[in-house]
């Protein structure tokens, strides 16, 4: 009985154990955001104070360095709202496109050829994306599309387009093998073809996590920096055209780090900020969007 009872204890002990180990972690990543996010705010918020909200966010001329310096941001927050955009506009129809063939379509040999080639581009690193749009994208812009450079937003866009296809299509596809199958036997049923029963039955029920693969694909497209600041030109223009070159926030606060003086570093955190309010925004949205979804279900 004793033995009993301090087996008991002993297996008492050892799951508070595990339990209090679960909860550090938990705490730990709480703190690790809390004290990232505190410490760009602090960094970042008194220089944009210092130069005004609207010069900060709406001026269009960046010229840090100069005798007169300016710190406009705004040709930033275009280049990397236009290559969110377009990398959006491209990538998420062939991403989804890719999940429905993966999820509803492909025989098992293409499958395995399609989810190994997706995986294998979720692993590329953001360099190699970079140096293959610097010496393969970049130059037939060049030649094709007249630029003098090749470089600027449509490789920029290019390239993200690529870079977001992993995210959307696991998501994408994780969501639409969601779907209960009597759905689709349902629809199947009722007289309804394969392509109809996929688009008007599949792919209405894994709105949700579509539309998070989505939001999740644009926070990786505005957060890249390495492959844009390779392909993107760094020149802080307003972007007019595809063929413009454009600096996005990324890309700016990547390349001025390394010569920046100590107001120049603090703009440079200000830049984070606006990021990083960027970022939660699109958090909200994709609460938003997948609360909205589970509440009409």
């Amino acid at each position: 009985m004793n033995g009993c009872i301090s087996g008991n204890k002993r297996k008492f002990t050892y799951e508070k154990a595990i339990e209090l180990i679960f909860a550090l972690s938990a705490f730990m990543m709480i703190i690790s955001v809390a004290v990232i996010c505190f410490y760009i705010f602090i960094e970042g918020v008194p220089p944009i104070l210092k130069i005004g909200i609207s010069n900060f966010l709406f001026g269009t001329r960046w010229a840090p360095t100069f005798k007169e310096p300016s710190y406009g941001i705004l040709p930033m927050i275009l280049a990397s709202l236009f290559g969110m955009l377009g990398a959006i506009i491209v990538g998420v129809p062939i991403g989804i496109f890719t999940a429905i063939m993966l999820a509803e379509m492909a025989p098992k040999r293409i499958y395995g050829l399609l989810k190994a080639a997706i995986e294998l581009l979720a692993g590329i690193p953001s360099v190699v994306y970079g140096f293959f749009g610097l010496t393969v994208i970049v130059p037939f812009i060049r030649t094709h599309f007249k630029s003098p450079t090749g470089t600027g937003l449509l490789a920029m866009i290019i390239i993200l387009s690529v870079m977001v296809l992993p995210t959307i299509v696991n998501i994408s596809e994780t969501a639409l093998r969601a779907v209960p199958k009597e759905y689709k036997e349902g629809s199947l049923a009722l007289g309804a073809s394969k392509m109809e029963t996929v688009f008007k039955v599949m792919v209405p029920a894994a709105k949700s996590g579509i539309l998070s693969s989505v939001v999740l694909g644009m926070g990786r497209a505005i957060g890249e920096t390495m492959a844009v600041i390779m392909v993107c030109g760094n020149i802080p223009n307003m972007p007019k055209s595809l063929l413009d070159t454009v600096s996005p926030m990324t890309a700016t606060i990547a390349k001025d780090m390394s010569y920046a003086g100590p107001f120049h570093q603090s703009v440079l955190f200000g830049i984070g900020v606006v990021l990083f309010v960027f970022i939660i925004f699109l958090n909200l949205i994709l609460n938003f969007v997948v609360r909205k979804s589970l509440d009409r279900k």
